[in-house]
């Protein structure tokens, strides 16, 4: 049977565990776009990357075919009015997604931006719930889950559309794509096919292909232009790992950091003084590990107070917590916002001990720390307010990533560099680093004459600080 051009494809954003975990938040109910019939075209057709753009992402999902008219009808009822399923690539620019985010209708909806087929499987053959879909991408299979766990079956979803419109015959739903969706360049190849291994025959929609090829027609600028940054290259290749994102400095060479471990925290404190920097101190935290020298870059997390419905929508998966913590890299220090409140946990033995294999320097919290002897057994420095048994849904919502913060009395932005030691911690603005450890080296270097004058069994007065002719002694010390 041949696919026409339907009359409306409409598109579930979000439907695959896999997938949900990526995005880090589960949706309470479906949500959909639409996208054009002009969208649809066939496996073999080439697809045009448009013309100064970057991220062309694939998704490969199960796409349905409507047979007979749904209107109102029941999430029991809903499968019935599907002949067909098949194989379809949902292909999307990321580049502009900010001009029409949530309906997609740019973004999504460009010519040739919904390859179905090639061949079309009997829906009265197999179990809804029993469908594989597989993608590869120039041979390699990067996309592989079956319907089995779905967030809204298929039944569900038929049934949810039709309470508000008629599903005509030919209409098609994609229903979704599993994690591995990622980004494709000109002269590659994708394929999906959906396929039911159990079912008898094992009947498949087949290879469907598409060529990816570059496109030579620029968008005007009477319309939105290509817009990247960092936040869409890794919502396209789906990390920043993926994305060939680098830490966000590389500031702390080996050298730098020797300097910086040469003088304590009271130093550095003193050198941000005489530069009028007196609100660098992040206050009211102990160490797990006191003997231990804290040493990083600020990568920043957001709590704010729990409310139910928010928890409830940005508690669960793979929350900006979960986020922050799997994404760090060495000298990475993770600084986070707990408004001070030391009424519920805000990371566990099992998030910290994530943080170490991840190479990270420490983590730096005004709020609690829960399991507090696994993560005190822990090689990681972890600064914090108090131990607390309570999970974080108590008090927090974990809500945002790499932003600046506040963290107990202190502003702090990603990229700040934090040092720690048993005196407290430290956030010292990178432009100010150089000027700063000179000073403190200096400094450290005359208080060691200066304790040695005073071993000796000489009075402070005019050593210490140095004045006169002290300063020339010092010169001949030194």
């Amino acid at each position: 049977m041949a696919i026409t051009r339907p009359g409306k494809v409409i598109a579930l954003h979000l439907n695959y565990p896999s997938r949900i975990a990526q995005r880090g938040r589960t949706p309470e109910q479906p949500s959909y776009f639409i996208k054009p019939g002009t969208s649809v075209s066939e496996s073999g057709t080439p697809l045009e990357r448009p013309a100064g753009t970057e991220l062309l992402a694939f998704e490969g999902e199960v796409a349905l075919v409507i047979g007979t008219t749904a209107r109102r009808v029941s999430p029991d009822e809903g499968w019935a009015h599907v002949s067909h399923v098949t194989a379809a690539d949902d292909f999307g620019v990321y580049d502009l997604r900010y001009a029409d985010k949530g309906s997609n209708l740019k973004s999504k909806g460009g010519d040739g931006f919904t390859p179905l087929g090639p061949d079309l499987i009997d829906a009265r053959t197999v179990d809804p719930a029993a469908l594989r879909v597989r993608t590869w991408v120039n041979g390699e299979l990067v996309q592989e889950d079956t319907t089995e766990g779905l967030v809204f079956g298929f039944g569900r979803l038929v049934a949810d559309l039709s309470q508000l419109m008629t599903l005509e015959p030919g209409d098609v739903i994609l229903t979704g794509t599993p994690a591995g969706s990622s980004v494709v360049v000109p002269g590659d190849t994708v394929e999906v096919e959906v396929d039911a291994p159990t079912a008898p025959g094992a009947p498949t929609s087949g290879r469907l292909v598409t060529p990816v090829v570059e496109g030579t027609t620029p968008l005007a600028d009477f319309g939105a232009t290509p817009r990247v940054d960092d936040l869409q290259r890794a919502e396209a290749w789906g990390s920043p790992e993926a994305a060939g994102l680098a830490p966000k400095a590389g500031i702390l060479t080996d050298e730098l950091k020797a300097r910086i471990n040469s003088v304590g925290t009271a130093t550095l404190s003193a050198q941000l003084r005489k530069l009028g920097y007196n609100n660098v101190s992040i206050d009211g935290l102990h160490s797990t590990r006191p003997d231990a020298r804290l040493l990083g870059l600020a990568r920043t997390l957001r709590f704010i107070p729990n409310r139910e419905d928010l928890f409830e929508s940005h508690g669960g998966g793979f929350n900006a917590q979960k986020r922050a913590f799997d994404t760090l890299n060495p000298d990475d220090v993770l600084v986070i916002e707990a408004r001070g409140e030391t009424g519920t946990g805000t990371v566990g033995d099992i998030l910290a001990l994530r943080a170490q294999l991840r190479g990270a320097a420490g983590i730096v919290t005004d709020g609690g720390v829960r399991d507090v002897a696994a993560v005190a057994a822990l090689d990681i420095p972890t600064y914090f307010a108090n131990a607390h048994p309570a999970v974080l849904g108590r008090r927090h919502v974990p809500w945002d990533t790499d932003l600046t913060i506040a963290c107990g009395g202190a502003a702090v932005q990603p990229g700040d560099i934090i040092v720690g030691d048993a005196d407290g911690v430290l956030v010292i603005p990178p432009s100010l680093i150089e000027k700063v450890v000179e000073g403190a080296i200096e400094q450290e270097r005359q208080e060691r004459f200066i304790l040695e004058m005073v071993a000796a069994g000489e009075s402070v007065d005019g050593l210490y600080p140095l004045t006169g002719a002290w300063k020339e002694r010092y010169e001949a010390w030194l």
